[in-house]
């Protein structure tokens, strides 16, 4: 056969915030077919699926540097500060972080659509 070879799936990567599963085709900070490209961390990469460039890739998620769960990189689970840190270890240990980080903690409060309680009066 002269078709290249496809990068298989190795597992699947589960985030345990959000739930968000993929198949990944590699875990480690070297993807291959990637050339001289580094990832800060160990995370789980899979071939980017809407190019047909064998270089691409998309990083899904990685482990909580302090309580070593899988998360996501979306915004709501997670954030890379020198290391993977999920949303809920960042909230806990805020003051241990730089206070750019603590601002931008506090524009990603989620915006709550059930902030705004109604009350209602009910006659007895």
């Amino acid at each position: 056969m002269d078709a290249p070879q496809e990068a298989q799936p190795t597992g699947e990567f589960e985030c345990q915030l959000c739930g968000l599963t993929a198949p990944y085709t590699y875990y480690g900070p070297r993807p291959p077919n990637s050339r001289s490209v580094v990832i800060l961390e160990e995370a789980y990469v899979m071939k980017d699926p809407f190019t047909p460039d064998k270089e691409k890739f998309l990083i899904l998620g990685s482990h909580c540097s302090l309580c070593s769960r899988s998360v996501c990189v979306g915004t709501e689970c997670s954030l890379f500060y020198s290391k993977r840190f999920c949303l809920p270890c960042v909230k806990e240990n805020i003051k241990a972080f730089p206070l750019e980080i603590q601002e931008d903690m506090d524009k990603r409060k989620p915006q709550q659509k059930s902030s705004k309680k109604t009350h209602t009066k009910h006659k007895s």
